[in-house]
């Protein structure tokens, strides 16, 4: 699709379509009173009929309306007035886009934009509508002989404002939200191709691509690199697999010479059949989204290079298959990490953080500003925090707030869970100098722990997104989180957010 901002009256606007909201109360936005007028109350008359009703999500179109230059209107539904926050206006701007592909026009301009949410200024509204119409718009159909192809597809957008003094941040927003849109999709992409194609192997390749797309640094260690650093911890995950395991280092550098990087790390175990401690069959197919951590901060880079944003960002992938076989890690297994902690391996199947740990000390030779893991890591998680928001944990309180900030701006929440010395006491070895794994119970806490001995040399933070990475059922597939979460935080840190 292609983006557009514009200055325009909705009764005076040439389109395929135009779209305008009503709230519950029969209420119509500003835009729709406008054309209500010029159409001697075409829509005030539907609306108090109870064509509609103005619930959230609703749609109605409306074709040929009296003294109007567009060919259709399409009404949306806002909920109630005194709601209208940022996750009815997410709803709205979703039906919109739902609404408007089914049409059969080929270009849509929105007024909904103009519609005021508590808190948020245009720059916001129109950065989220343009991250809601690409992911609408997503479709992972290249394996499929016979994909559903839209006969009469969406061409063009206008986002409409009402101040020409506006266009300006509107257009710099736009092109914010396009961006984050496309790291968004680079991650989903990435999540969902099987793990027959996306090996180790395949997301160096994406990464080497990635750095000759936006002039990037890219550095790939392979398994004797990762040998003679001693990195024993990430190599043990690795050994039951045929694929040989990587270390992907990508530079992103914005920021001044001298200025000390961002980093992020992102859990890149592209199938996690649990290795000896074998998981269950069922939804294990759903374990290639196990490099979602990995696809998160590959979109994001691709993000910030295409915004420019001025500062320094690299991005670590530790990545490997963590499979059984004859040569595979066993419960009871010892091995020393990069750092020379050893680590008793009591369960194969806490692999991420045997893969991270090694991630996380190879990021002190860049002396970085803050670390940031990402990593599809526990089951406890999921248990604690369903499917709505990441477990976030951090070693600063004010890194987890910014994070917390940033994932409410973006709307891509996360939840601050405690990281209190007291947990530590469940990784006790009596072999080595930790376990990997704490026991059942505050399981995403203690993996925590676990990273936490590898960052006292930085600020850090681990998101753990293993509810909100995927979903499964009908709606199958790569979310793109946190994606969002994290653009919106450099943002922020960069002085761009606006």
């Amino acid at each position: 699709m292609e983006f557009s901002i514009k200055r325009t009256s909705p009764e005076k606007q040439r389109s395929a379509c135009v779209v305008v909201g009503v709230f519950e109360s029969r209420k119509l936005t500003g835009a729709a009173a406008l054309i209500d007028e010029a159409a001697n109350h075409y829509l005030s008359d539907i609306v108090r009929r109870g064509d509609m009703d103005g619930k959230a999500g609703s749609t109605r179109l409306l074709h040929d309306v009296p003294s109007t230059r567009c060919d259709r209107v399409l009404l949306v539904g806002l909920g109630k007035e005194k709601e209208f926050g940022d996750k009815e206006y997410g709803a709205a701007i979703r039906s919109a886009f739902k609404a408007l592909n089914e049409t059969g026009a080929a270009d849509g301009t929105l007024f909904l934009t103009e519609t005021g949410v508590k808190k948020r200024s245009l720059a916001w509204r129109i950065r989220q509508a343009a991250i809601i119409a690409q992911e609408t718009a997503y479709r992972f159909e290249q394996f499929k002989s016979k994909r559903n192809e839209v006969r009469h597809p969406l061409r063009k957008v206008i986002f409409a404002i009402d101040r020409s003094d506006e266009l300006a941040l509107a257009e710099e927003a736009l092109a914010q939200g396009l961006a984050i849109a496309e790291g968004v999709a680079l991650a989903r992409n990435l999540g969902n191709l099987p793990g027959n194609v996306c090996t180790p192997g395949y997301l160096a390749e994406t990464a080497l691509e990635l750095a000759r797309e936006h002039a990037l640094e890219c550095q790939i260690l392979e398994r004797a690199n990762m040998e003679a650093l001693g990195m024993h911890s990430l190599l043990s995950v690795a050994k039951g697999s045929h694929q040989p395991p990587k270390l992907i280092v990508l530079h992103y550098l914005g920021g001044a010479q001298d200025e000390k990087p961002l980093v992020l790390v992102g859990k890149g175990i592209t199938f996690d059949s649990g290795g000896i401690s074998l998981k269950p069959g069922l939804e294990m197919d759903e374990m290639k989204f196990d490099m979602c951590g990995a696809a998160s901060v590959l979109g994001t880079l691709k993000a910030v290079a295409q915004m420019k944003l001025p500062l320094n960002l690299t991005v670590l992938v530790p990545t490997s298959e963590n499979m059984p076989g004859g040569a595979a890690s066993k419960p009871g297994d010892i091995v020393t990490s990069m750092s020379g902690q050893t680590i008793e391996i009591l369960n194969t199947d806490a692999e991420g953080r045997l893969v991270l740990c090694d991630a996380l000390t190879y990021a002190e030779r860049f002396k970085p500003e803050t670390v940031i893991d990402v990593a599809t890591l526990t089951g406890a998680c999921v248990i604690a925090l369903g499917h709505v928001a990441s477990g976030l944990f951090a070693n600063r309180e004010g890194l987890a707030r910014d994070l917390l900030h940033a994932g409410e701006e973006a709307y891509d929440r996360a939840w601050h869970l405690p990281l209190w010395d007291e947990y530590q006491d469940l990784l006790k070895s009596n072999f080595a100098d930790m376990a990997n794994i704490g026991g059942r119970a505050g399981g995403s806490i203690s993996a925590a722990c676990f990273l936490s001995r590898f960052t006292g040399k930085f600020d850090w933070a681990h998101l753990d997104i293993a509810g909100t990475a995927w979903k499964s059922g009908a709606d199958k597939g790569a979310t793109g989180r946190p994606v969002p979460l994290l653009t919106h935080y450099l943002l922020k840190r960069a002085g761009k957010l606006i």
